[in-house]
């Protein structure tokens, strides 16, 4: 053996450890994954406060950083509780698109008569503007925050629903064909088989619906108008904007974001954690 084989055969083990070293994220990865976000933020909130004191803009036009805080303390207890107002509907809304669209989508999956019966209904569902509906809803809804209700589950229903019908259908034929070699029975091929293989387009319906159904939640409210201290964020925002309190309104519009963040944050969790060790979307690479 020559002395560059000699040299090579020394190399590869140590040449494995660099490209290998955990098949996890670096610590430094990991620690520029948050610190750059946060230097960008606390560089956008500077340049904000910094806007408003070098110009002077009026606070009822740009307020700063510091009276968005303030009016966020001051106000807590009537922010809180239009929060707590917009959660309920938001996430009584993402339960019932839950529940509902992954239902509907294994009839789909089951029957196919179903599914030729249902399907432009779907579309119908899916392609009409809530906004011109909540009138309509608003007529026939028992209640107003039914109402809303109803508005928020239309628009979170649909992701769920065709996330989880397309992952049914998308089942490997070759599985299909051995479960049916097995003799194995419709619902158990639907159990053991097309349902795991139907989650990872599960979750990602999941991740969409959970920022729609808040989105949903706030657009019905300004189309209903509603007011009064069960009111939700979405009139919070109108009264600060017709009363001029811009600073409450800023805070209000924070909160959504926040909330908005924190749901698509729990979501994305709660996929990691179903497919991280199985699922290729999930599964880091080692090289």
């Amino acid at each position: 053996m020559s002395s560059m084989d000699q040299t090579s055969v020394a190399a590869a083990p140590q040449e494995e450890k660099v490209a290998s070293p955990g098949g996890g994220i670096a610590p430094s990865e990991r620690a520029l994954r948050i610190i750059v976000p946060v230097v960008m933020l606390v560089a956008l909130v500077g340049l904000w406060e910094w806007y408003t004191t070098a110009y002077n803009v009026p606070h009822y036009i740009l307020p700063g950083p510091d009276l968005v805080a303030q009016s966020m303390i001051n106000d807590w207890p009537v922010l809180s509780q239009a929060l707590l107002v917009t959660l309920k509907i938001t996430f009584a809304a993402l339960g019932i698109a839950l529940v509902g669209g992954v239902l509907i989508a294994i009839l789909f999956a089951q029957s196919k008569w179903i599914e030729l019966a249902l399907s432009p209904y779907m579309v119908i569902l899916q392609v009409t503007p809530v906004v011109a509906v909540a009138p309509l809803i608003l007529i026939y809804a028992p209640s107003t925050q039914a109402a809303l209700l109803i508005c928020a589950w239309l628009v979170a229903f649909f992701p769920v629903f065709s996330n989880t019908a397309q992952g049914l259908k998308s089942t490997d034929h070759n599985l299909l064909n051995l479960f049916e070699l097995y003799g194995a029975s419709r619902w158990q091929t639907l159990i053991h088989l097309k349902l795991p293989a139907a989650l990872p387009f599960f979750l990602a319906g999941l991740r969409i619906a959970g920022g729609l159904a808040l989105i949903a939640a706030v657009v019905a409210e300004f189309a209903a108008g509603s007011a009064g201290a069960g009111s939700g964020l979405a009139f919070r925002i109108l009264e600060s904007q017709y009363r001029l309190n811009i600073p409450r309104l800023f805070a209000a519009l924070l909160l959504l974001c926040g909330t908005g963040v924190a749901i698509y944050g729990v979501t994305s969790l709660l996929s990691h954690l179903l497919l991280r060790r199985w699922h290729e979307s999930a599964i880091r690479r080692e090289n």
